[in-house]
């Protein structure tokens, strides 16, 4: 059985991305962060300080990093 996702802040998905091999690649003036890594894979997520990402908008982040649910949560 698969774990839940948890409610967690944008900063916090960054690392947990970047544990992955990811780093970031642009910073907009607006509220985005873009992540890339060596193969190429795009991440974009949400730089909102104060609110959790939706578990709708984390299962899109997960699939765009080509990881599995379980190793990103390992990596949080």
């Amino acid at each position: 059985m698969s774990e839940k996702l948890p409610a967690v802040k944008s900063r916090e998905v960054i690392s947990a991305l970047g544990r992955l091999g990811f780093r970031e690649t642009r910073r907009s003036k607006g509220s985005h962060v873009q992540l890339a890594d060596d193969s190429g894979r795009r991440v974009t997520v949400p730089a909102r300080s104060s609110a959790d990402i939706c578990c709708g908008l984390m299962q899109k982040i997960i699939q765009s990093a080509g990881v599995t649910k379980e190793q990103f949560i390992e990596a949080l």
